[in-house]
């Protein structure tokens, strides 16, 4: 064969791959911009720019982590809100805008993401999430508490009841587990059949490592990849793709590619070997929501219903047509679910609104003038 031949096979080779590719690309830029014409009832939605009053919190291990406080502070209950992974403080949105008229809302990138600080990869446990969180709480919460996690943040609040058993019941008078599981991750079959799922699970872990040290390179692409990543996410992180705001779906996966790809590396072996399901009973003290979309494929139900199972007293909402994301999904369900925790919390702990009061007065939490205001309106409301 000549060179002339051979050059122009190669050529045409490397001419038809192209075409091929740029068929794609503009395919794939159709695609994305037929969904983006779509009408957007959340277009003009403000996602990520509800702020609050900015706080910082340093670990015993000397991290920053970056917290929000909103809200009216002489309510007498605190809602603390654990995102979850990939995720930062402002997934919470819907959830900040609906009841920051009424409580006194804590917000907090968890260690690596959003504006806390970064950390070895030895440190992005999610037992140390938990000691993150009860240092928050202790710095930030001076009284009664509802905590809400969703995901890896839900993991959080069990590490917390794993480790700081006492504070249940006494400071955290309620819970809400948000799609999230008590373990057994590497056990999840993605909707494969069984010997493929272990494949994958057997090939993720040292694939996650290899983009972590490849990370720099990584980050450049998945900048580079936007179109990729909203449909991906589009249809793998919410129940139905066809119903999803756009804008909402752009706002998840802004949240997610801010996170540093060997920040996604450096956790996932700590959610993989996530065990926490003797820290159940301890919830059993408190009321406790559980919510999770029936197409969530990250944590499934089956997780959900686990959990439900060592914790006879809690509820669970099965969000139907939703997936991962069911935060930002179906809201307005999620919300209920939580304003049916709150409340549980007051029926179930009449006084405790009291002794919360009591205690931010001791602390210097609030102003004696405050305290007998809130006094006289818990008072009312427990008789």
């Amino acid at each position: 064969m000549s060179t002339r031949r051979r050059v122009g096979i190669a050529g045409a080779v490397f001419g038809t791959a192209s075409a091929s590719l740029a068929a794609a690309a503009l395919a794939k830029r159709y695609a994305v911009g037929r969904i983006r014409l779509r009408p957007d009832l959340e277009a003009s939605e403000p996602f990520g720019e509800l702020r609050g009053r900015p706080a910082t919190v340093k670990t015993s291990d000397g991290v920053e982590l970056y917290a929000e406080v909103d809200g009216p502070e002489d309510a007498p209950l605190t809602i603390v809100f654990c995102h979850g992974y990939t995720l930062n403080l402002d997934s919470w949105h819907y959830q900040r805008r609906d009841l920051r008229d009424t409580y006194r809302l804590v917000f907090w990138d968890q260690r690596c993401h959003g504006r806390s600080a970064r950390t070895p990869a030895e440190d992005c446990t999610i037992d140390r999430l938990g000691a993150d969180l009860a240092e928050l709480l202790k710095a930030l919460v001076p009284g009664p508490c509802v905590l809400i996690g969703h995901s890896m943040g839900g993991m959080t609040v069990m590490a917390l009841a794993d480790r700081h058993p006492e504070l249940f019941g006494e400071k955290v008078r309620g819970v809400a587990l948000i799609s999230t599981s008590a373990g057994k991750l590497a056990e999840l079959t993605l909707g494969l059949p069984a010997l493929i799922s272990k494949v994958v699970h057997w090939a993720a872990a040292p694939a996650v490592s290899v983009l972590g040290r490849r990370s720099a390179l990584v980050d450049r692409g998945r900048q580079a990849g936007n179109d990729v990543s909203f449909l991906a996410l589009r249809y793998l992180g919410f129940g139905d793709p066809s119903t999803i705001s756009p804008t909402v779906v752009d706002f998840a996966e802004s949240m997610i590619r801010s996170t540093p790809t060997d920040v996604i590396a450096d956790f996932y072996p700590a959610l993989m070997s996530h065990d926490k399901l003797a820290a159940l009973d301890v919830l059993d003290k408190v009321p406790t929501e559980i919510i999770v979309g029936d197409k969530d494929w990250l944590t499934p139900p089956d997780h959900s219903k686990s959990i439900n199972a060592g914790l006879p007293s809690a509820r669970l909402t099965e969000v139907p047509g939703t997936s991962h994301l069911v935060l930002l999904e179906k809201p307005a369900i999620v919300n209920d679910a939580i304003a049916e925790l709150l409340k549980r919390v007051k029926d179930a702990e009449p006084d405790g609104v009291v002794e919360g009061i009591e205690r931010l007065r001791d602390t210097g939490g609030a102003p004696p003038q405050r305290v007998r205001r809130l006094r006289r309106r818990a008072e009312g409301e427990a008789s």
